[in-house]
């Protein structure tokens, strides 16, 4: 929501004012210099809206502020110029509604275009995150990436590397939403003042790795060609997209990683199809090189790659994860109830890569049990066990 700065009024003032985290507000007008306001700039209040009001009779502004459970002066900085004693029936007032819901409902088909309304949504009421393109898909869809909070340790995680295990997205982006509420309503989540992880982390989040992937097991073949055709031809003629993991042109892309990819290639499929065909050579598909190049800018201290099915966790590779990946793995199964795995026989895979070439602490989480594409009624389960993880990749 936005305010217009009065002679003498300071961005502490307005923390203060609207109850809310004074770096918030600092990170959502990062074009501003905070302590060299000038009357009539505009400022952003994060977790706010407005809410259009009309006067009624015997409506006094003291009385509307109450009643919304605001300071009087929140109702003026809303509307400036306005006349508290001159008020009559039928004016528009702009009166800040604090969200204390989520914007995010996940329990539903959630494909690309969804995800990117919600993803605009957050950044309007929430403009402390920072969104950004990291590349785009086969079909030029822009993958998107989103950053929550300033501090040294950065911190990764990304969903939806497989089509059909699209129930990450949704299960990662309302852990967005949640994480932003408790952040401007000042309330704990799982008993932890995030705060204190907003100061201490940067979370980055890829929500869609694979977004025309995605769009294929949701909503069927694109309607154009040559696409169309091609994905059926893949498919062995058949327009059931349920069993599709790989990119629209048939590459898994979780075997498109340089970590023993010839290995996992010597055993899988050689050409394209639903998946595990790892492509003809490494960090071949957009998507693919998007995330590489991604995570080779960000330096990340460790990073979550969400995946179902199985509730496992897989921790090593190659011997080449540092001993505190243990500790860590073992403090994800206690808040999930999952189990830990340190390896298995397969390659190529995000966080394989990752352990190879940064020897630091990485993770493929299996959400849910069951058959891909996981049923939304296992949504809810799914989203309480993973929100220990969630916290616990931040606090770590």
């Amino acid at each position: 929501m936005d305010i217009f700065v009065r002679r003498g009024d300071t961005l502490w003032y307005y923390s203060q004012l609207f109850h809310m985290n004074l770096q918030l507000i600092i990170d959502s007008n990062r074009g501003l210099q905070p302590n060299q306001l000038s009357a009539g700039q505009r400022v952003r209040i994060p977790g706010f809206v407005a809410q259009d009001y009309r006067i009624r009779q015997g409506d006094t502004l003291w009385a509307i502020a109450h009643s919304w459970n605001l300071q009087l002066d929140v109702l003026l900085l809303a509307n400036p110029g306005i006349n508290p004693n001159q008020l009559y029936i039928g004016q528009a007032i702009r009166v800040p509604l604090r969200i204390t819901w989520r914007l995010v409902q996940g329990k539903q088909h959630y494909d690309y275009s969804r995800m990117m309304r919600d993803i605009s949504r957050l950044e309007t009421v929430y403009p402390f995150i920072r969104v950004s393109g990291i590349g785009n898909s086969v079909l030029g869809n822009e993958i998107p990436e989103v950053l929550i909070g300033n501090g040294t340790k950065r911190v990764h995680y990304n969903a939806s590397f497989h089509a059909n295990e699209w129930i990450t997205t949704p299960v990662l982006m309302t852990f967005l939403n949640d994480y932003l509420l408790s952040l401007t309503n000042q309330t704990a989540l799982r008993g932890l003042a995030t705060n204190r992880l907003y100061q201490q982390t940067t979370l980055s989040t890829v929500p869609m790795v694979n977004p025309d992937g995605v769009s294929l097991v949701l909503n069927g073949p694109p309607a154009t060609e040559p696409w169309r055709s091609r994905v059926v031809e893949f498919n062995k003629g058949s327009t059931d997209f349920s069993g599709w993991k790989a990119n629209i042109r048939g590459v898994d892309l979780n075997d498109q990683f340089p970590a023993r990819w010839e290995d996992e290639r010597a055993r899988n499929p050689k050409v394209p199809g639903p998946r595990d065909y790892g492509g003809e050579r490494p960090l071949s598909e957009p998507e693919a090189i998007a995330m590489a190049e991604l995570t080779r800018r960000r330096d990340y201290a460790r990073v979550l790659a969400f995946h179902t099915q199985g509730e496992e966790i897989y921790w090593g590779y190659e011997n080449m994860e540092p001993p505190v990946s243990e500790t860590m793995v073992n403090e994800f199964s206690r808040v999930s109830g999952y189990r830990p795995v340190k390896t298995i026989e397969s390659w190529a895979g995000y966080k394989d890569w990752f352990i190879q070439d940064w020897r630091r602490p990485g993770f493929t989480v299996e959400l849910g049990r069951g058959v891909n594409p996981l049923p939304l009624t296992q949504f809810d389960e799914i989203y309480q066990k993973a929100l220990g993880i969630f916290l616990a990749g931040l606090y770590l």
